[in-house]
């Protein structure tokens, strides 16, 4: 590998030089001594003004292209870095506010649930001592059902048997012995049914 660079090395350098030589004798001048010194005249005189060209004008341009690019990125970078610290610490508030927000809710629904078991132990209560009442009221409404009922059973069999009785008979009886009967029965059987 390496005889093989060293030989194309060598072909092509021995190809330059014949061309050069060739160049010479053919009246090409700048490959002629002669003409030398004043090739490095021109040469010397165009790359002073290139030069100078360069450093007085188009490279300050550049560097202040350059700086100013280099303080706007800094400046953008110093602006990103402030709004990721504000963005940073505005997320942190709301995450106090959102705990904040969760732990008023939780307080509020527990109230909430507190005041609706009171008001339905209240209103349980109100409930119970109504129907305790009404169950009083239907108590007391039976008893007096059941003091007064012999007497308007009395009253309905002596008025029953007095229609009976006439239409039996077809005359009207003294309802002073019906009634006597009845309440004789009454109090024989009063016992059975309405007593103790």
């Amino acid at each position: 590998m390496i005889q093989k660079i060293y030989f194309q090395s060598i072909f092509f350098s021995f190809l330059f030089f014949k061309e050069v030589f060739a160049a010479e004798s053919g009246g090409m001048p700048q490959l002629n001594p002669e003409f030398w010194v004043s090739q490095i005249f021109w040469l010397i005189l165009t790359f002073g003004i290139l030069y100078i060209v360069l450093s007085k004008l188009i490279l300050p341009k550049i560097s202040n292209n350059l700086e100013s690019r280099k303080s706007q990125i800094l400046e953008n970078i110093e602006a990103a870095e402030k709004q990721r610290e504000d963005s940073e610490s505005k997320l942190k508030e709301y995450e106090k506010i959102i705990s904040k927000s969760k732990l008023e809710a939780k307080n509020i629904f527990n109230q909430a649930r507190e005041k609706a078991l009171k008001d339905i132990n209240n209103k349980r209560e109100i409930l119970d001592k109504q129907i305790d009442d009404e169950i009083n009221k239907a108590e007391q409404e039976i008893l007096a059902f059941r003091k007064n009922a012999p007497e308007k059973i009395n009253k309905i069999a002596i008025e029953t048997s007095s229609e009976l009785i006439q239409k039996l008979i077809g005359t009207d009886v003294n309802s002073s012995s019906i009634s006597a009967i009845v309440d004789d029965l009454s109090r024989k059987n009063g016992d059975k049914y309405y007593g103790n």
